[in-house]
């Protein structure tokens, strides 16, 4: 009973933290959860906090920057010194032993070796703890970080819209291909309900010696192939159903429930305000990210011409010595040795071969290469803007020629079942009415399609979206 317990607790505890998953979508809340789970659109929001962080990273190179460390020396065998053995005799009469003209211990007494001395310097043991302070007092290529640090968060920024309207775009078209699957469902099963009833009226008359075989042969024939592709039908309804999942960001094999209709999502996308948009391209993001290529030149080239300029920075540092034969510099008797400095640092960019020439023409370059890349997004726009708005107008007109299609070939092909039961048409004009009527009923699901998908796109490329 108590593991029972603990097995429903931890079931619980795991349930309220999986992620909420609602059973159905409009295209509109398919969007909004998409804009907050699709991996990209998630991507896209972090490269935007990267960008903060970077920011502040290259701010904070110019403030100050304490650093502090601690050395710790242990001389497994002491480095020997050789000095002449006449340094001694110069100060006979006054020092008695090189003890005493060094200052050394018995350890320290050094060996004559052909009129030289070897002699030990120092401790066996030393220590040191320092912290050093520096501030960077002028700098052209820190002032220029700066201002790159908020241009790279601009293009973060800029990259994240145009990834939601990327995202946007293929939830749309996601969203259609399932409900255009499940309208092929639905027709494909009531042409086979269709064709079940006429193909069993048919064979009854062919054996009461009223029709032709062939009558019948025909009507399986198209039976045959509806079924074949109302089994296709449903296939690619799976595939259409896994790949809005993936759109949204959740698992593949999700089952979910689309509430919007086809037809009605259709014609909520039939607008002419889109048609009358003005072709302001610097609104659109694909502008917005070719001007912060500019700038980002411009800036590679001040950076350039700034690696000319001198850098100033100071410095102050301070910190304690301590040296012994032994490790005893945790006691408390252990004698420190304090020292202390400040300083400036000026660096003089003098002559560099002329390197720093090239490296600024280089960036000049690139500059002008730039805007020359502006001028012809800003064209390509124009020109993206313009057929996309033809694209969008003949979709819309052709969704209402092939509806009234539709229409037509419905009218028809009743016209020649009656005539065909009435023995006034042959099975193979029924037929040909059917497959007509059939591949108009595919068509203006295709035109419906085209309509939602074609409005997408010009919201896209203007960057002017509205909510369904």
């Amino acid at each position: 009973m108590k593991n029972l317990s603990i097995f429903f607790f931890l079931m619980c505890f795991s349930l309220g933290f999986a992620q909420d998953i609602p059973a159905s979508f409009t295209l509109q809340e398919a969007i909004d959860y998409a804009l907050e789970n699709n991996r990209q659109a998630k991507n896209a929001a972090r490269d935007i906090k990267a960008a903060e962080q970077q920011k502040w990273e290259t701010t904070a190179t110019g403030l100050p920057q304490i650093n502090a460390g601690i050395n710790y020396q242990n001389f497994i065998k002491q480095q020997v010194s050789v000095i002449p053995n006449s340094a001694f005799d110069s100060r006979q009469g006054t020092i008695d032993t090189v003890e005493e003209f060094f200052g050394l211990t018995a350890n320290g007494t050094p060996e004559s070796l052909e009129g030289f001395s070897e002699v030990i310097f120092g401790t066996k043991q030393n220590i040191s703890a320092s912290a050093t302070l520096n501030q960077l007092i002028f700098d052209g290529s820190y002032l220029v970080g700066l201002q790159s640090a908020k241009v790279f968060l601009e293009i973060s920024k800029n990259a994240k819209d145009k990834t939601d309207l990327e995202v946007r775009k293929a939830v749309i078209n996601a969203y259609g291909n399932a409900l255009l699957s499940e309208e092929s469902v639905n027709i494909f099963e009531k042409n086979i309900a269709v064709l079940e009833k006429n193909l069993n009226e048919t064979t009854k008359i062919y054996e009461n010696g009223l029709e032709e075989e062939e009558s019948v042969e025909q009507l399986q024939i198209t039976l045959s192939n509806v079924k074949s592709n109302l089994n296709n039908a449903k296939r690619l309804k799976g595939i259409a159903y896994q790949m809005f999942n993936i759109t949204l960001g959740i698992d593949y094999a999700t089952n979910v429930t689309l509430t919007e209709d086809l037809e009605q999502l259709t014609e909520k996308n039939i607008s002419l305000e889109a048609l009358e948009l003005k072709n302001d391209v610097t609104s659109t993001i694909d502008y917005k990210i070719a001007e912060n290529d500019k700038k980002s030149k411009e800036l590679l080239l001040k950076l350039e011409k700034t690696r000319a300029l001198p850098s100033l920075s100071a410095y102050i540092d301070g910190g304690y010595l301590g040296f012994a034969d032994e490790f005893t510099f945790l006691d408390r008797e252990q004698r420190w040795a304090g020292f202390s400095s400040f300083g400036f640092n000026l660096n003089l960019p003098i002559f560099s071969s002329g390197g720093r020439s090239a490296a600024t023409q280089r960036a000049r370059i690139n500059l002008e290469k730039s805007k020359d890349d502006l001028t012809e997004t800003e064209q390509r726009l124009k020109l993206e803007i313009e057929t996309a708005k033809s694209n969008y107008k003949f979709a819309t007109e052709d969704y209402y020629n092939k509806k009234q299609n539709l229409s037509l070939a419905e009218r028809i092909e009743s016209k020649n079942q009656t005539k065909f039961f009435e023995g006034i048409a042959s099975s193979f004009e029924l037929r040909q009415a059917q497959t007509q009527l059939y591949t108009a009923q595919q068509e203006l699901l295709q035109a419906m399609l085209d309509v939602i998908n074609n409005k997408a796109e010009l919201e896209t490329i203007t960057n002017n979206t509205t909510n369904f």
